[in-house]
């Protein structure tokens, strides 16, 4: 590698490869060691195995200073932990970083070392890994250029904390991605202002208590969420998603999913998230109910009305109700059960409901 490199000019070096493909740990382990490691502006390693991830973690704990991406992700769940001296400490110039089952305690030193990051995702975070919504946001404070946040953890781990009372303003965030225990979001909300935030997309592991005044008030502040017109509630096995777009073809604005199992579960907890203090439910005219790859066991029918009800009564506006045919006896089913005054109750502008599928229609009360 050497000797061809020198033929070259001193032009930047990339570093890409998927493990998934092929056996080049050697290969990439010397490029990485070698004394062009102060050219590489890019390193996207993909689907480590834990047994080259040593080495290849070893060789990355020198300074790459023009380093302006990097992308890892290991495989396994064993993973050692970055120490602080991974990049030497230091990525000035790094722009996106993507970390993915890589444990790195010490990541808020190396944070606040790179002030000109627009993107950052940490993805598949195990327990020794853990980042305070504390020292995230102090590292969040100096990225006046980040557009898209991204956290993920592997597991519902939330020490409780005291807050700082001061907030910071990401005044470029206009993508925030999550994945976690509620507690951490409303922490993390708490403490950060995104004036410029468009696209929101939250999934929580599941908790009995969804209290989330902060997720409603950053929610309220996204000028372009009023706008949508159109939401939809997808069941399956593992989990309960909500969805809002704007149009018929628009592509998701904001996106809630709920991870657990059991459909009486999945409707109770997401008719806590869209309660009637959730802004902008009373504003949007179309709703639709959708199943994934649900078998027929996965539908009840002894428990699922009141949740049913308590889902829908938000939805204040609601003109048009679209359903799977799996879907529809169970929602028309508790709507039937409204009767007298109370059938104003729930979707009181509703006009229009309509089944999804070829199936004879008998199962779908009159």
């Amino acid at each position: 590698m050497s000797e061809m490199m020198d033929v070259w000019p001193a032009l930047p070096v990339v570093i890409s490869h998927s493990f998934k493909f092929s056996n080049s740990r050697e290969n990439i382990a010397v490029a990485l060691e070698s004394e062009h490691r102060h050219r590489m502006c890019k390193i996207n390693l993909w689907l480590i195995p834990t047994s080259a991830w040593g080495r290849l973690a070893a060789a990355m704990q020198k300074p790459f200073p023009e380093l302006t991406f990097l992308r890892l992700r290991v495989e396994g769940n064993t993973v050692t932990s970055l120490p602080d001296s991974f990049l030497g400490g230091s990525a000035p110039l790094l722009r996106q970083l993507w970390l993915g089952n890589c444990p790195f305690p010490g990541i808020s030193k190396l944070l606040l070392s790179s002030n000109q990051l627009v993107v950052l995702g940490l993805w598949d975070i195990p327990d020794s890994g853990y980042i305070s919504p504390q020292d995230l946001v102090t590292a969040l404070s100096i990225m006046s250029k980040l557009e898209s946040l991204g956290l993920g953890f592997r597991s519902p781990l939330y020490p409780a904390s005291r807050l700082p009372l001061t907030r910071s303003v990401l005044p470029a965030l206009t993508q925030l991605t999550f994945q976690g225990v509620h507690e951490y979001l409303e922490d993390l909300l708490a403490q950060i202002e995104a004036p410029l935030l468009n696209k929101l997309y939250v999934t929580f592991f599941m908790d009995i208590d969804l209290i989330l005044p902060q997720l409603h008030r950053l929610i309220s502040q996204v000028k372009s969420f009023n706008s949508c017109d159109r939401a939809e509630v997808c069941t399956s096995e593992h989990g309960i998603e909500f969805t809002i777009f704007k149009g018929t073809n628009g592509l998701p604005e904001l996106l809630l999913e709920i991870r657990c199992r059991e459909l009486d579960s999945q409707l109770a907890s997401l008719a806590q998230v869209c309660s009637p203090s959730f802004p902008f439910l009373s504003t949007l005219v179309q709703l639709d109910i959708v199943d994934v790859n649900v078998p027929q066991s996965h539908w009840k029918d002894d428990m699922e009305t009141t949740q049913w009800l308590s889902l829908l009564a938000p939805f204040t506006a609601m003109k048009d109700l679209r359903l799977t045919h799996q879907a529809a006896p169970h929602v028309c089913q508790a709507l039937e059960e409204l009767a007298g005054e109370r059938v104003t109750e729930v979707l009181p502008a509703l006009q229009n409901i309509l089944v999804k599928g070829l199936e004879p229609l008998d199962s779908v009360p009159k």
